[in-house]
């Protein structure tokens, strides 16, 4: 049996408080912002830096919300907004995935990745890295972890 339980901290100060004790047993760190809002994915560089320091063996997964609309929007828009979080990705050893949980995209690839990072098992499912399509990237960000990495991680529950 495997016990997932998820934390939710919106990005307002008030919620700062709660972070120790929400960071410290995390197992995995999931950053999530919105694609028609640039700002929401500026303030990812701050919650990961405190993350961070609360606890640096948690696996962080950028998460792009509502693709349904950003796909609506320019493509200068989109090519701006993905190479920015592709970038912020890169820097956080992140997966990266867009998704739209109205038009259940790629919302069960998120949980399936997190399972099999967590477990350290390879994925199979091909990536996306196209403009406009629904990124889905970790490849990158998919390297061995070390005895100490593992032992921190394998301990349940995920945030």
């Amino acid at each position: 049996t495997v016990t997932l339980s998820v934390w939710k901290l919106g990005s307002q100060n008030e919620y700062r408080q709660l972070m120790p004790q929400v960071c410290n047993d995390a197992k995995v760190f999931l950053f999530v912002f919105d694609l028609t809002r640039k700002q929401t994915l500026s303030m990812i560089r701050e919650w990961f830096k405190l993350t961070r320091k609360q606890n640096k063996y948690a696996i962080p997964f950028l998460i792009g919300t509502k693709f349904d609309l950003f796909n609506e929007k320019h493509m200068k828009f989109k090519e701006e907004i993905t190479k920015k979080a592709q970038k912020f990705a890169k820097v956080m050893k992140a997966p990266l995935i867009f998704c739209s949980s109205s038009h259940a995209i790629n919302t069960e690839k998120i949980f399936q990745l997190i399972i099999l990072r967590v477990f350290d098992i390879t994925p199979k499912m091909a990536e996306v890295t196209k403009v406009g399509e629904p990124i889905l990237e970790y490849k990158v960000s998919w390297t061995k972890r070390s005895k100490k990495e593992k032992s921190n991680r394998l301990a349940w529950p995920l945030v």
